[in-house]
């Protein structure tokens, strides 16, 4: 089966939130606590999207709302790293946006046909 193009996109928008995490706690002295927290959950995700596995896909859903509440009190309270905050924000929405476009066409696809 090939990868349809969401995937591909909730694949790459992975990848760029696990390289976005690694970039910005680049010089933390803690930096394999951040590579366990931060980095290898999208990576290990990002993995599981191209093996196609749905519960890659529900649990990004999951963390994209850790990611964006992270991103919002990073923005708030750090404002010398505020662009690094404003880019996992955007990066969290679209992460939640993809995963749920099958769920929202499937809920109002049926409410269409109950007419």
């Amino acid at each position: 089966m090939s990868l349809r193009a969401r995937d591909l996109l909730l694949a790459l928008a992975l990848a760029l939130l696990a390289g976005l995490y690694g970039w910005w706690f680049r010089a933390d002295r803690h930096l394999v606590a951040v590579l366990l927290v931060f980095v290898a959950p999208p990576v290990l995700l990002l993995l599981g999207v191209l093996a196609q596995r749905a519960s890659a896909r529900f649990w990004a859903g999951v963390l994209a709302l850790f990611w964006f509440s992270h991103g919002v009190m990073s923005a708030w309270s750090h404002r010398d790293t505020a662009l690094y905050a404003w880019a996992e924000i955007a990066l969290a929405l679209l992460i939640v946006a993809l995963v749920s476009v099958p769920g929202m066409r499937a809920r109002f696809a049926r409410g269409k046909t109950s007419r």
